[in-house]
């Protein structure tokens, strides 16, 4: 163990396997592991048939001149690596690229910080720029088990601990170039911490860790183990994943909709607009437990009411028409209609949307199935097809949507928009819980009548240990310009910052490139 730096730290392996790699990309390398602040490293470099004389030449001279550099003659890779490795933790480190020389110290300071029960440890890292112009960071959002089925987000430097690593199976040779990616999967599995360090701390030169074919079967038989009912292929877009969900089609599920029975022009026609979002909902589903609870104010026109009751036979709908007596709040409107739900799963819905994808319903509430997901929430669009919600930032000097009135096909940062991911928090237009969580963190604050409160129900879901999904593939229209005053006042960001800290204090942590 070594006590310099200030920190008292364990013993890093970096395993590399050399394939195909020059002796230039070696060099480099092998100066950035020599050139640790922390001392208490090993190297071991496995190396197979194909590797080039000239690099293993160099790799010898090297361990014969430092007994930290171990050298390991197979084709089995990373597995073999690990079989010779002895630190604690254990990191994969690509031929050609770099740590930067504090490397280890920064991480060997957030072991020491997170205590026993850390399993992985990743950091940011950055890569040569597209058009040549240099290099590009890229800031990793925190720890984001959904995001990371579509996207291999975490990469390189990510350190496992050994123990950890050996007790769910190791590196298997099965897995070919996505091996990194299943190691972490699996010690993952066992519920470990995983800690992101805010810090670029490696330098990408080559070409991406492995292609997304070669996470497919990876993906697969992580989702196999854990027991969630998904098939995984390959994205239309570039270097990312698809994870298509069983259905839920059986789960009590009650969906709330609070109206004051607005109509409005919507594609040049006119309609009342909570019963077409009634409709339209009930024709894209086939949910077989499914009730809608409309809660009501006073003034709703009563033809609105009587259309609604009329889909009750037209559609063989369950609809409660609630009556809402006190004044605006549209919290408390949607607290109300939770308590007269019947329904084991909440949906909340604003009463200007209509459904826009298949199964829209049963796609919403699937992951509500699976441990720690608090919320689910929707890709919403506007009437002119443009986006109107991808996920709200919260912190990092941001309290918005960054995708509001993106392209419909607009990829988002690093595919941010073609991927289910975790976010901060997600638009009260929609969103998906569970009875239990949503009780457990005590429904919407009536202190936030109309802005706010669903940035505060995201908040409250994450500081019980729950996580909001943003689902790319669940789509809805949302006709907010016809019924809304997007006015926020300046005691609503007061009321807000004051409960969850100045946005730009706190930091926003499941964004890409935000730090």
């Amino acid at each position: 163990m070594h006590a310099g730096d200030g920190v008292t730290t364990p013993r890093f392996s970096l395993l590399t396997t050399v394939e195909d790699a020059s002796r230039e990309a070696f060099d480099l390398t092998a100066a950035s592991v020599r050139g640790q602040r922390l001392r208490d490293w090993q190297w071991v470099v496995v190396h197979g048939p194909a590797a080039a004389s000239e690099v293993v030449d160099a790799l010898r001279e090297a361990a014969a001149a430092e007994p930290r550099i171990v050298t390991v003659e197979s084709a089995a890779g990373p597995s073999a690596g690990l079989d010779a490795a002895t630190g604690d933790f254990v990191g994969l480190l690509d031929l050609g690229d770099e740590l930067t020389a504090q490397a280890l110290v920064v991480v060997a300071k957030a072991v020491d910080a997170a205590g026993d029960e850390l399993d992985v440890v990743y950091s940011d890292h950055d890569e040569p720029a597209p058009d040549g112009s240099g290099r590009r960071p890229y800031f990793k959002p925190d720890w984001s088990p959904e995001r990371l089925l579509h996207h291999a987000y975490v990469g390189r430097l990510s350190v496992l601990r050994r123990s950890s690593l050996l007790a769910a199976g190791g590196f298997s040779p099965d897995s070919g170039p996505a091996a990194g990616l299943d190691a972490l999967l699996r010690v993952s599995e066992r519920g470990g911490d995983v800690r992101h360090v805010q810090r670029v701390l490696y330098r990408r030169n080559g070409g991406p860790e492995h292609e997304a074919a070669d996470a497919v079967p990876v993906v697969q038989a992580h989702l196999d183990r854990v027991g969630i009912e998904a098939t995984v292929t390959v994205s239309e877009a570039p270097g990312l994943l698809r994870i298509v969900r069983c259905p839920d089609v059986t789960t009590p599920t009650s969906i709330i909709i609070p109206t004051i029975g607005t109509s409005g022009e919507v594609w040049g026609a006119h309609r009342n607009l909570v019963t077409e979002t009634v409709r339209t909902v009930a024709e894209h589903t086939r949910h077989t437990d499914l009730e809608f609870v409309i809660v009501y104010d006073r003034p709703t026109p009563e033809e609105v009411l009587e259309e609604l009751r009329a889909l009750r036979e037209s559609h063989g709908l369950r609809i409660r028409l609630v009556v809402f007596t006190e004044k605006f709040n549209f919290s408390a409107k949607c607290n109300v209609g939770a308590a007269y739900a019947a329904g084991d799963v909440l949906v909340f819905l604003n009463d200007d949307m209509a459904a826009r994808s298949d199964e829209v319903i049963e796609t919403l509430i699937a992951p509500l199935r699976e441990p720690g997901v608090g919320a689910t929430g929707a890709k919403l669009f506007f009437e002119d097809g443009t986006v109107q919600h991808g996920g709200v930032r919260f912190g990092s000097g941001f309290l918005s949507d960054p995708y509001r009135t993106a392209a419909e096909d607009a990829p988002g940062e690093l595919g941010e928009l073609q991927v289910n991911r975790e976010v901060t928090a997600l638009t009260g237009a929609c969103v998906a819980v569970r009875r239990d969580v949503f009780e457990e963190v005590g429904g919407f604050s009536e202190r936030f009548p109309m802005n706010f409160n669903d940035v505060d129900f995201g908040l409250k879901t994450s500081r019980a240990g729950l996580r909001s999904l943003w689902l790319h593939e669940v789509s809805l229209w949302h006709f907010e310009s016809v019924t809304r005053d997007n006015a926020v006042r300046p005691w609503e960001f007061a009321r807000l910052e004051n409960r969850w800290g100045r946005r730009k204090a706190v930091r926003e942590r499941y964004s890409n490139n935000v730090r």
